[in-house]
């Protein structure tokens, strides 16, 4: 028995190769552009989640517990592990104390100067400074 062979061999040329190549760079020079941002919008947006929802939560909890929010030197750290003043504690609150997606940790202060009547939480943002980059509880479209 005979075999067919059309004599050809299937296989990509090289200005196949070239035009895909150059279909991918015209993609790519489409969407990096775009997504350049996107990694700053991330972490604010990851902050604002830590600010509004997970910290604060630990923080009314606390709160619930204790008849009052920690002090200003008991900080965060009142959330992982019992400060002296607690009289209800009933946590950790939070198992890890987050640090700003910027790796600073979160300032807090009670009584607030901006929130009189409970707490300022805030992320010094990406700059490190009180600016107005800062992503804050006392606003909410910050």
């Amino acid at each position: 028995m005979r075999r067919r062979n059309s004599g050809r061999n299937t296989a990509f040329t090289l200005v196949e190769l070239m035009l895909v190549v150059i279909i991918i760079g015209i993609l790519g020079a489409m969407v990096i552009p775009r997504m350049a941002g996107r990694s700053e919008e991330a972490r604010k947006a990851v902050a604002r989640a830590d600010i509004d929802l997970n910290i604060a939560t630990a923080i009314k909890l606390y709160e619930l517990d204790n008849g009052a929010f920690p002090t200003t030197d008991e900080g965060l750290n009142a959330l992982s592990s019992a400060p002296v003043s607690a009289k209800n504690w009933k946590g950790p609150y939070l198992e890890n104390i987050p640090r700003d997606p910027w790796g600073r940790p979160y300032q807090y202060r009670s009584p607030g100067i901006r929130r009189t009547h409970d707490y300022d939480l805030w992320s010094l943002g990406k700059d490190g400074l009180e600016s107005a980059d800062d992503i804050v509880n006392w606003q909410q479209d910050s």
